[in-house]
């Protein structure tokens, strides 16, 4: 499904959410307490998938400037690599993990299903954007950050009419040898972007870029690698890693395609048997406050919430012509299109 977000954006109830003075006395009152029994524990556990090590290490240091005393250990993986990992934990009842942020929204139902959520409903969930409404499940999961992927390039070697502006551009036989992608086995977010591509076109678009012959990674990480070491002159990224990438000199740029860029939301929890559920139940709150979503759009990612400033260095969402998917699409899309993927590229 490809939609477009209307350029009037609902900032109905963000009176007396956008900043903590104006919350509510009540509101305030629960979140001291809060705060107050975070601090006893000290220190929380953090599983992303959601943006690169060194931006999660970066967004931990904020919070622990916002809260003094509170540590965050970051452990970022692969979206399917931090879920088997806690699913091992779990079955072993050996938690680690106090929140967990995947890249897969479809991990939150069967996490659920298994009692592995905690029941939390955040003060800050009411500031999100109407278009992230319903992408989670109140008072267990909630989306706190959202991401674009579509088409990268070389944009010192690939200029002009040779820059790809549809995803079927990359489908030319002058790209063989040319192009990186992720996996869908490992990557959350590649995952969707496959199973998106496959809603527009077809198992038939992979087995034409199979011809190809595509250099595969893991995370939307390896393509950038690829590109910047000139082993690869075009593939399939997000943007907020792109961007990143650019800002730091590299010749790289990001293609919102003509027939569509996806649309990825990465959820969060806080774990049932959290080590430290309060100070996980805080970070939760935090991963849905102003400044994480301000945090975010500098680092180039989106912000959930209705009054998060846009992306550092992207189009608005209103010019982007979106490739959405629902949680039911993702969950029985991403096991079929690994199968399909394992077949067509092997393993």
């Amino acid at each position: 499904m490809s939609t477009r977000i209307p350029r009037r954006r609902a900032m109905a109830g963000l009176g007396l959410l956008t900043g903590g003075s104006l919350l509510p006395r009540a509101a305030r009152a629960d979140l001291d307490a809060l705060e107050s029994a975070a601090r006893k524990e000290g220190t929380l556990t953090w599983y992303t998938a959601q943006m690169s090590g060194e931006v999660a290490e970066a967004m931990g240091k904020r919070f622990t400037a916002r809260y003094p005393g509170i540590q965050v250990v970051v452990i970022r993986t692969t979206g399917q690599v931090a879920y088997e990992r806690l699913l091992q934990e779990l079955k072993n009842k050996t938690p680690q993990c106090d929140v967990f942020s995947s890249t897969d929204i479809a991990h939150y139902p069967a996490l659920k299903a298994r009692n592995a959520l905690a029941h939390y409903e955040p003060v800050n969930a009411g500031a999100m954007a109407p278009l992230f409404h319903g992408l989670g499940e109140d008072g267990f999961y909630y989306p706190v950050i959202a991401s674009l992927q579509g088409m990268i390039y070389r944009n010192d070697k690939v200029t002009g009419a040779d820059i790809p502006r549809r995803l079927t551009d990359l489908l030319d036989p002058k790209w063989k040898n040319q192009i990186a992608t992720g996996h869908p086995a490992f990557s959350g977010y590649f995952g969707q972007f496959v199973v998106a591509v496959t809603k527009l076109y077809g198992w038939e678009y992979f087995e034409k870029l199979a011809k190809n012959n595509p250099r595969i990674g893991r995370s939307a990480g390896d393509p950038i690698t690829l590109l910047n070491a000139g082993e690869c002159m075009a593939g399939f990224s997000a943007a907020s890693v792109t961007l990143q990438s650019a800002e730091h000199g590299n010749p790289i740029g990001f293609v919102y395609a003509e027939d569509g860029t996806l649309l990825t939301v990465g959820p969060s929890a806080v774990l049932a048997q959290a080590p430290s559920p309060n100070a996980g139940r805080l970070f939760l709150e935090w991963l849905l406050s102003p400044e994480f979503a301000a945090a975010s759009a500098r680092e180039h990612m989106v912000p959930v919430r209705a009054d998060g400033p846009p992306m550092l260095g992207g189009r608005p969402l209103t010019d982007v012509k979106l490739l959405t998917l629902t949680t039911a699409e993702i969950a029985k899309g991403i096991p079929d299109v690994v199968e399909q993927w394992r077949d067509t590229f092997g393993n």
